[in-house]
């Protein structure tokens, strides 16, 4: 018995060595990243997420240079022009340099044209499918071990714009994602929640809103807004747009 266990033994490892790993085997565990050893390795994938955010053209610069200089900036533009991307490096940056004490990010939870009926969990499992892509934004600036600490201390709150009414935010960097899918009446809303000491941009796109036609306050808000002293409308196009350059090609077309 004892020897068909050890001929089984060696028959395992001799066919795990001619099985090539699913994510390589270069690093370690792998080429660059495993799954599995992801915690382990926390303070190696670490280094690459101290880096310096730099606008990639005109429009986005104009944005970060507004987001510097006003208490509210909103962000219209098609889809992948760094509205949240930028919105969130500049709420980490302004963390981690101690002009707020926290940082507040909200979007609608709202469905892209289909239902996902009734999400098991509690509420923080029910509306993560929702909030993923600020998270996203957050673990490629600073981490996904970071991240989960300042959310557990509340340093970085993520909530539902549901939640967000009767609160004033003082010391606070907001980021508002996503408003084509808010009503105008939840924009005024979330509007006049900035606090003493805090800066907000409220980032959308016009031409995606997945509510019903007429309902998406963005586009009336941005109008009435563009003339206040003190408030900043950066207004971005297809030319700045930083996914796959077919992005830019499609939403011409489409």
């Amino acid at each position: 018995m004892a020897k068909r266990s050890t001929r089984a033994a060696q028959s395992v490892r001799s066919f795990e060595s001619k099985i090539e790993p699913l994510f390589g085997a270069e690093t370690g565990h792998s080429r660059g990243w495993h799954p599995v050893a992801a915690e382990a390795d926390d303070d190696h994938r670490e280094q690459s997420y101290v880096r310096k955010v730099r606008p990639q053209s005109d429009n986005q610069r104009t944005l970060m240079r507004a987001i510097d200089t006003h208490n509210l900036a909103l962000a219209l533009g098609p889809a992948g022009t760094g509205k949240t991307y930028l919105a969130v490096t500049a709420a980490v940056e302004a963390l981690e340099e101690g002009r707020v004490d926290r940082i507040v990010l909200s979007r609608p939870a709202v469905e892209a044209g289909e239902s996902l009926g009734y999400l098991p969990g509690d509420m923080h499992e029910k509306l993560a499918p929702y909030l993923r892509p600020l998270y996203d934004a957050l673990n490629d600036r600073i981490g996904g071990k970071r991240v989960r600490q300042y959310i557990a201390d509340g340093t970085i709150e993520i909530a539902p714009i549901a939640y967000m009414r009767g609160r004033t935010l003082n010391n606070a960097f907001v980021v508002i994602d996503e408003a084509q899918n808010c009503t105008y009446g939840q924009i005024k809303m979330l509007l006049t929640r900035l606090g003493w000491h805090s800066t907000m941009v409220l980032t959308g796109d016009p031409d995606q809103s997945d509510l019903l036609e007429g309902l998406s306050g963005l586009t009336d808000i941005a109008r009435r807004l563009e003339n206040v002293p003190g408030i900043a409308v950066v207004r971005l196009t297809e030319q700045d747009i930083v996914r796959h350059p077919l992005v830019a090609e499609m939403l011409m077309v489409l």
